[in-house]
């Protein structure tokens, strides 16, 4: 297969309409509806199952939409990551939710710095909730900051740095704000937010991508939310956190590409670890 027909493929399965994907796309529909049938021609299966009024996957075209993506973000990353490596000015990118590394982030880079000073720039990319990953993985990012159960880190190599609890954050007028714990059966009729791309969101709250406007709807009474218990550190006034005795703990991982063979790298990788020791930091992300 070749990367175009894996795109005009992947882009009609997530529209599931070829005229929008047309025009995602930027062709016309005809050669497109040509490719897909030529696509199945050659892999003697259906991908797509068309009816005059709706498109839909098959078995087997839910199997190529999960590796194709796997296959262009592959592609995509090798020719940013490339690139970047030639690139006179050579540094890593690393990728962290806006808000989440608390004061991990600012002494990862300051061990880094000291231990490494002649090593090269370390680009921090900011980013809302739920896309490091995908930064990572498509290659605008070499390096992210990742958090169990809810990033998905399979064929991603990690080390774990943290391991925490969870809190309810709610805002200060709330009916919960005044009790030491709570138990997440406490919580249910609550309104919660819903996660990007995320289908164990809790919901059916409005959809939060990042903390800003995260903490600005649970302010406003519209949602609250469980919650690493360090976000304490970042709470505005009119907010409080409650911890939650059974909610699932959050550990904080670093990802990075199993074949990634950079110095740098493995240089940041070891300030890490070495800054996860419980005496390292006295508040870890």
């Amino acid at each position: 297969m070749e990367t175009r027909e894996l795109a005009y493929f992947v882009a009609v399965a997530e529209e599931l309409h070829f005229g929008r994907a047309a025009a995602r796309l930027g062709i016309a529909q005809p050669p497109l509806s040509r490719a897909i049938r030529q696509l199945e021609r050659r892999l003697g299966v259906t991908l797509l199952e068309r009816t005059s009024r709706s498109v839909a996957l098959t078995a087997a075209g839910e199997v190529l939409l999960r590796e194709g993506r796997a296959a262009l973000d592959a592609v995509a990353a090798a020719d940013r990551r490339t690139r970047r490596a030639g690139h006179p000015a050579a540094k890593l990118v690393l990728a962290t939710k806006s808000g989440a590394a608390g004061d991990l982030l600012p002494a990862l880079l300051s061990a880094y710095a000291a231990t490494a000073p002649a090593a090269v720039t370390i680009e921090v990319l900011l980013c809302g909730i739920g896309e490091q990953e995908r930064l990572l993985r498509d290659g605008r990012a070499d390096v992210a900051l990742l958090h169990l159960p809810f990033d998905d880190v399979t064929g991603l190599d990690v080390e774990e740095l943290h391991t925490e609890g969870q809190v309810a954050v709610l805002p200060a007028g709330h009916r919960l704000a005044g009790h030491t714990h709570l138990l997440t059966a406490d919580l249910a009729g609550e309104p919660f937010p819903t996660w990007p791309g995320s289908p164990a969101s809790p919901g059916p709250g409005p959809l939060v991508r990042d903390s800003t406007q995260l903490y600005q709807l649970i302010a406003l009474g519209m949602v609250v939310a469980t919650l690493p218990s360090s976000c304490r550190s970042q709470l505005r006034p009119d907010l409080v956190a409650v911890p939650v005795l059974d909610a699932p703990t959050v550990t904080t991982v670093i990802a990075w590409p199993p074949h990634s063979r950079s110095p740098a790298l493995a240089t940041l990788i070891r300030c890490a670890m070495d800054l996860s020791t419980p005496a390292a930091l006295t508040t870890p992300a």
